[in-house]
C-alpha cells in the first residue's frame, strides 16, 4: 500500500479525502471558507488525516461527523475543535455499543493496512466536543454557511450537512 488517502478536488474550495484501502471506504469532505474550514468526517484514524488537510487549507479547522461510528471519527484525535450530535455524546465517553475487539476485527477485515500498523492497538476515539449539535445549526465558515441537519436512522445522532447553491 503506497498511500492511504486519495484526495479529489470537487471545486476550488471543496475536497473529498477518501480511504479506499479499507472496505468501509470512508469519504471525508473538506469545505474551505474564507475564515475557517469544516472537515466532515475524519475516517478511521489509522493514518493522520491532518497531514492531508494542512496541504489543502491554512485556515483553522473544525471537524464534524455524519455520525459517531469508529470509521467516521478516528481522525478526530488530530482536531481538538470538533462538534458532535447530542444523541451520541455517550459514545465519545466509553459507551460505544460495540466492543473494542469487534471494532478491531472490522478494522482488519478486508483491509490493506500499512505495514507498520498494529491493529491490536486500534482505539475508538474518545473526547469531549467543543460544540454540541442538535440539528438546524448554521455553521458559518466565511462566505459559506453549512446547515447541520439531524437525520437519525443509521445512528441516533446521524447528521447531514447542507449548503445552499450560491
Amino acid at each position: 500500500m503506497d498511500k492511504w488517502f486519495t484526495v479529489d478536488q470537487i471545486d476550488k474550495d471543496t475536497y473529498s479525502i477518501s480511504e479506499y484501502c479499507h472496505w468501509e471506504e470512508t469519504h471525508c469532505y473538506l469545505l474551505n471558507g474564507s475564515e475557517r474550514s469544516l472537515l466532515i468526517d475524519t475516517g478511521l484514524g489509522i493514518c493522520n488525516i491532518y497531514d492531508e488537510v494542512v496541504k489543502l487549507t491554512d485556515r483553522p479547522v473544525t471537524a464534524v461527523a455524519t455520525h459517531i461510528h469508529w470509521d467516521h471519527i478516528g481522525g478526530h484525535k488530530y482536531f481538538p475543535d470538533f462538534y458532535a450530535h447530542e444523541e451520541e455524546l455517550d459514545w465519545l465517553s466509553g459507551k460505544f455499543p460495540l466492543s473494542i475487539q469487534t471494532v478491531r476485527d472490522m478494522v482488519a477485515d478486508r483491509c490493506e493496512l500499512p505495514e507498520s500498523y498494529d491493529v491490536s492497538r486500534y482505539e475508538i476515539f474518545q473526547g469531549k466536543p467543543s460544540g454540541i449539535l442538535y440539528g438546524g445549526e448554521k455553521l458559518d465558515i466565511g462566505g459559506r454557511v453549512i446547515e447541520a441537519c439531524h437525520t437519525p436512522g443509521h445512528s441516533p445522532g446521524h447528521m447531514c450537512f447542507w449548503e445552499p447553491a450560491p
